[in-house]
């Protein structure tokens, strides 16, 4: 495979820093997208595993560093889940731009979310994949659960997210409460796969299947049924990308809906 470096602006003029994995020596299929988990970066092993996989199948693959995290500008601090999904767009449109637009979305954990919520200001986006993602983002006010008074008094907290500290703001929370997820993904329109593991401690399977039943047709499912939440082991994130690219196969090349 051949991996580019790449930079683009979001629309708050901060450069993001991303990675192109391309296929090498055969036929280009499409373009992908992919926003990685909560706190994590675009060069989690995870990512760069399914990214991989995905363009040995002919399909390049886009995965960046959301504002604040990894190498991208930005304080973390002043990012939320809605500006999660402007940087989303934010990509679609520099593929758009300077090599083709995505048709399909990956996201793992909140990244998960993140692409259900982005898909429809996303009109190339055929199919949706998510991996190990919650039902509803509200479930990360876990972070702050008994501190939501001194978060309200203070305006920002410390908080520790596998082992290192980040400050969230009362915005954070605020912007938390004013997602709806079920509406976004009844309203999908696009072909979804859920990919979750029955022990995942993280978040529990059970979002999968909120997911799943809140969906219309096409969708799919499939049982992870050896990871953990951030498929650590390898075999787990190749076999996520090789089945996302059969999986996506049948939808790349359908028609947009109006």
């Amino acid at each position: 495979m051949e991996t580019k470096r790449i930079e683009f602006l979001n629309e708050k003029g901060h450069r993001l820093a991303g990675r192109l994995e391309l296929p090498a020596g055969r036929e280009q299929v499409a373009y992908a997208l992919f926003a990685h988990c909560f706190t994590c970066s675009k060069d989690y092993k995870a990512v760069a595993n399914v990214s991989r996989a995905l363009a040995g199948e002919g399909i390049t693959v886009l995965r960046f560093d959301f504002t604040g995290l990894g190498e991208s500008e930005g304080e973390f601090s002043d990012t939320n889940f809605s500006s999660n999904v402007d940087d989303l767009v934010a990509a679609a449109r520099y593929l758009a731009e300077e090599y083709e637009s995505p048709k399909i979305l990956i996201g793992h954990s909140l990244g998960g979310a993140a692409v259900l919520q982005a898909a429809s200001r996303i009109p190339s986006a055929a199919a949706v994949a998510t991996i190990a993602a919650p039902s509803d983002p509200k479930r990360l006010s876990r972070l702050y659960t008994g501190r939501g008074r001194e978060l309200d008094e203070r305006g920002e907290i410390e908080v520790s997210i596998a082992g290192r500290p980040f400050r969230i703001k009362k915005q954070f929370a605020d912007d938390l409460e004013r997602t709806h997820m079920d509406e976004t993904i009844r309203n999908l329109r696009r072909a979804l796969i859920v990919f979750h593991s029955p022990l995942d401690e993280v978040v529990s399977i059970e979002n999968a299947a909120h997911i799943f039943k809140t969906a219309k047709h096409p969708k799919s499912f499939v049982s992870l049924d050896r990871a953990d939440h951030l498929l650590t082991r390898e075999e787990d994130s190749l076999y996520v990308g090789r089945v996302i690219a059969a999986w996506a196969s049948r939808y790349v090349g359908a028609t947009e809906e109006s």
